[in-house]
């Protein structure tokens, strides 16, 4: 028997791969199990292959046999190859089971991804000196599938046909054991030249398990030719790709092996240049500037793509955001966050509604505008993280995960649907909910997680991006529930955690280094714990509870601090300091901090921007003026330090930094971006300076970056927060407080809880050229039997740092 471990990727990554299984020497079933090594190859489509064949005893047929992949690479030795977990078993049973069968040329093969396989590649050609074309897609249910051609002048090919390319041959896909439809320059002399086909839009013709012809998207594609927001609902199109959405367009046959370099909107053809990826990813990174590869060493900025461009009638895109790279250097951040930028619906949303997730949004100027951004990050020592949606597909995806090659409820291949139709009043019974947009995807199906987990692989193997946001995980491993009735269906929780496991232990595999946070809210410990235990293996969680105490403007109770929105509201009565250190001390938990965020700005009815909220009482206040915005960023200072400032890693959302007071909404950001620029030279230049300084300080001393905090001290009636942060004999105090009179003169602190000796002043929040009236320590204080006098400004803070003893 021969058994195959394609890793589905073209790079070399792994060595001294081998086969393990549960025989003998002699080919029988054993419990003891034998290794050998696996020879390594190129495969057709340019996925390094390992391969081994086994004699197995003739007298074995009918048993149930176990294999396995063992091998070195990038995250050590003797690791296990094979990252999928077993439906029934434990979370290490990292094995593939087949019974014995008297077949000879049987083969068992694992895939670690399919992003090779499906989709439309360069292979091997029977033409000496040229490379063919292999397309691959996914369809079970289907009775036939074919490729058709767009004729490109719309980008769309209606229900009828009609755009279809009568001079390019319809090809005919075959069908695989495994669902898996394919055809490639062995089996049409039309696909011998692959460089004939760069550029050319293409559907799959499916007809479906009932008989009916569905034209679909490949869900694989590296691109998709619309780029604007029309969907024709499978009627003939007069429009161009520029005016289509991406989600029901052709997808476009591209070349992986180039990259255009200098690409931006408007830019002549002649200006673009393609050089090989190897060329283009050569002066990637500068040892002046290294990019960080820890959470704990990030101050990450959150960026949405689509919100810049201001001043112009498009949503932003790559090149304004490479525009924007300087001055996010000046502003000192080392990471930036992005909002997801997947093939989704429409060009005016946030990109929460993926449909094609090997596909880089194209209206924000597609794959190598992407990696022209990912490049220019790197060589400013910037990080990139990309903000993924596995929780749920576009909800409007006629053409792409919805019924994709079958009508039938049950056989909704990407979708999670228990038992049958008839089982249900209504046939949308089955389906599940998991509190997101649309119904859980099926991941109890190996190929659909495969969709996910083969495209974060592409993002870092092809896009070289540093990290991943992961939406909403609570949604895939703890809110799944029957559409019917609302009742908890368990084996959905279970598989979404299987999926996640495989999630994080293929991309650590490949790239040990890629960093993993997600949003989760569901308070379990083991989200952040490493999979070979009992954990999900992601590096850090967002930190909702760290906002709602903070800032608290998301309606919530008595039971959140709710600090600023408190504060905002005018009034001397007490805040719940008390409330907020509880939060501030469990930061510490492998957290990302946040001030704001797109979800708290946009998606709750009680939000706004950060600066709004320290000032608001209602909806109705407008932008503010003068003193009242003075008082409002004083506000806002204090908030950004006690994230930048605590035991997590600290996040902020663009616009911060300058004061934005617009609202930033997933549907009404076009007409509410905001000029950075502008405002960083104009009335948000004193907060952009406080956001640098920050910054900086932050990233200079490391013991920011540990875990070490301690609350000190608080005082709700006086509004007053003291906390400690510690690295070895590196020690700090912040002093903070939201009163509106603060202590000018000094405010005794008293506890023992503060060490003794001399504190000197690195930080203050209200200096003048932050727009402060320059309350500051300017002399040494001394701290004796847990009493410290120290000046504190209205609404803000001071960091003091110990100075050793001369003797020490």
């Amino acid at each position: 028997m021969k058994f195959i471990y394609d890793t589905g990727l073209s790079c070399r990554v792994f060595q001294n791969v081998r086969l393990s299984g549960s025989w003998d020497e002699h080919g029988k079933r054993s419990d003891t199990w034998t290794e050998r090594p696996m020879k390594e190859s190129v495969g057709p489509d340019g996925a390094i292959i390992f391969e081994a064949a086994v004699d197995l005893a003739a007298a074995e047929v009918g048993k149930q046999f176990f294999w396995s992949v063992v091998l070195d690479g990038p995250l050590g030795l003797d690791r296990q190859g094979i990252v999928t977990e077993q439906a029934e078993g434990s979370r290490n049973d990292l094995y593939r089971p087949f019974t014995l069968t008297d077949d000879s040329a049987a083969v068992q093969r694992y895939y670690l991804s399919n992003g090779l396989r499906l989709g439309a590649h360069p292979v091997t050609s029977t033409k000496p000196g040229t490379r063919g074309l292999r397309f691959g897609v996914w369809a079970p249910n289907a009775q036939a599938v074919e490729v058709v051609f767009g004729k490109g002048e719309s980008g769309y090919i209606a229900d009828d046909g009609t755009g279809i390319d009568p001079s390019r041959p319809v090809i005919a896909l075959a069908k695989g054991s495994d669902g898996v439809w394919a055809a490639g320059p062995i089996d049409h002399p039309a696909l011998v030249s692959f460089d004939e086909y760069v550029g050319k839009h293409y559907m799959y013709r499916i007809t479906k398990e009932d008989g009916g012809v569905a034209y679909r998207t490949d869900l694989y594609s590296r691109a998709q030719a619309g780029s604007g927001d029309d969907n024709p609902r499978g009627r003939p199109y007069a429009g161009t790709p520029q005016g289509v959405d991406g989600v029901v367009s052709c997808s476009v046959i591209i070349d992986p092996d180039e990259v255009e370099i200098g690409t931006s909107a408007g830019q002549a053809a002649e200006q673009i240049a393609c050089v090989s990826t190897t060329e283009f990813w050569r002066d990637e990174c500068r040892h002046s500037v290294p990019v960080p590869n820890r959470v704990d060493e990030m101050v990450i900025y959150e960026l949405h793509v689509g919100s810049l461009g201001f001043g112009e009638d498009r949503p932003g895109n790559f090149s304004d955001a490479i525009a924007l790279l300087d001055y996010l250097v000046e502003l000192g951040i080392n990471a930036v966050e992005l909002l997801p930028i997947a093939e989704a619906n429409g060009t005016k949303t946030w990109g929460y509604g993926n449909s094609h997730h090997f596909a880089i949004q194209s209206s924000a100027g597609g794959r190598d505008q992407f990696r022209n951004f990912v490049r220019a990050c790197h060589q400013r020592g910037i990080a990139v993280i990309v903000d993924v949606v596995y929780n749920h597909y576009v909800p409007d995806g006629e053409r792409a995960e919805w019924h994709y090659d079958s009508d039938k409820e049950e056989s909704n291949i990407y979708y999670w649907y228990e038992g049958q139709a008839s089982d249900y009043p209504s046939p949308d019974g089955g389906y599940l909910d998991n509190l997101s947009t649309g119904y859980a995807p099926r991941f109890h199906e190996e190929m659909v997680r495969k969709l996910f987990i083969g495209s974060a692989a592409a993002l870092v193997m092809d896009f070289h991006v540093d990290g991943f946001r992961v939406d909403q995980t609570t949604s895939i491993h703890a809110y799944n529930s029957l559409h019917a009735n609302g009742d908890s269906v368990g084996g959905a929780n279970v598989a979404g955690a299987r999926f996640l496991r495989e999630l994080s232990r293929t991309l650590r595999l490949i790239r040990p280094a890629t960093l993993l946070i997600c949003e989760d809210h569901s308070d379990w410990v083991l989200v952040t714990e490493h999979p070979d235990g009992r954990g999900l293996g992601f590096d850090a969680r967002w930190y909702s509870n760290f906002y709602h105490n903070l800032i608290g403007d998301t309606g919530r109770g008595p039971e959140s601090a709710n600090l600023l929105q408190t504060a905002g509201q005018g009034g001397n009565g007490e805040l719940g300091m008390d409330l907020f250190a509880q939060t501030l001390a469990a930061s510490a938990r492998k957290t990302i901090v946040y001030h704001e965020s797109h979800d708290e700005a946009g998606n709750s009815r009680h939000s706004r921007r950060t600066l709004m909220v320290a000032i608001a009482a209602g909806p109705d206040v407008p932008p503010p003026e003068g003193d009242l915005r003075r008082i409002a960023e004083a506000r806002c200072r204090f908030v950004a330090g006690m994230t930048l400032l605590s035991a997590g890693t600290p996040m902020f959302l663009m616009g911060e930094e300058i004061g934005a007071v617009k609202d930033f909404t997933f549907d009404g950001f076009m007409q509410n971006r905001e000029d950075l620029h502008g405002q960083r030279a104009g009335e948000g230049r004193h907060l952009f300076r406080f956001y640098r300084e920050l910054t900086r300080l932050r990233l200079r001393h490391h013991t920011f970056a540990t875990p070490n905090i301690s609350i000190i001290l608080t005082h709700n009636a006086d509004r007053l927060l003291v906390f400690y942060r510690w690295r070895g004999p590196e020690q700090y105090l912040v002093v903070a407080t939201l009163s509106d009179h603060g202590w000018p003169d000094g405010k005794e602190l008293e506890s023992g809880a503060i060490p003794s000796g001399q504190w000197r002043e690195i930080f203050t929040s209200d200096a003048k050229w932050y727009g402060g009236d320059g309350v500051s320590n300017t002399s040494e204080l001394q701290a004796r039997e847990g009493r410290l006098t120290v000046k504190l400004p209205p609404r803000g803070f001071v960091v003091l740092r110990h100075i050793p003893d001369s003797g020490s």
